[in-house]
């Protein structure tokens, strides 16, 4: 749930471990940002909507991430339990809040703009495109597969162009 909480919402690891059942109206998730006091209304996509809605089954506390003895994590048990997972799972030179980034990245390479990205993480316009310009996009291999169909697509419709001598639909 934690990952998931992450990637689809792009939130911090102190925002995340404080989220609580009534932040969550089974359609969007309320929160005020803790750091720098950025409320957020975040719609929820349908994978971490079905997570959410399974896990309010229960609902053993008013926090919705748990730790294994179904209580809130503290900042430092979760950060102990991650790294575990982390070294588990193989991953090194990330931490937790890498996420955070990913989910900027992940709303860009699906075509979002810079405010519909900071209107979902809570990011400054400034902040998503240091993030993206410093870190995420320049690795991405998906931007150059994307760039290249981009412009297969563009040649293509401009040779139907050429062929027929007008314009065809999009």
């Amino acid at each position: 749930m934690p990952l998931l909480l992450a990637l689809w919402t792009g939130q911090r690891q102190g925002d995340l471990l404080r989220f609580t059942w009534s932040a969550y109206d089974g359609t969007h998730i309320r929160l005020r940002q803790s750091k720098t006091g950025v409320r957020v209304q975040i719609p929820v996509g349908a994978p971490l909507k079905v997570a959410l809605d399974e896990a309010a089954k229960c609902k053993c506390s008013p926090t919705v991430l748990l730790n294994s003895d179904g209580r809130p994590w503290t900042q430092d048990g979760f950060r102990a339990s991650w790294g575990k997972a982390s070294d588990k799972a193989g991953i090194e030179g990330v931490t937790f809040n890498d996420l955070r980034g990913t989910a900027v990245t992940r709303l860009a390479i699906e075509g979002c703009s810079e405010a519909e990205i900071a209107t979902i993480t809570g990011h400054t316009l400034g902040d998503v495109r240091t993030i993206l310009n410093t870190h995420y996009l320049s690795r991405d291999p998906a931007l150059g597969e994307s760039a290249i169909h981009k412009l297969e697509m563009g040649y293509a419709k401009r040779a139907a162009v050429i062929k027929t001598g007008t314009e065809t639909s999009k």
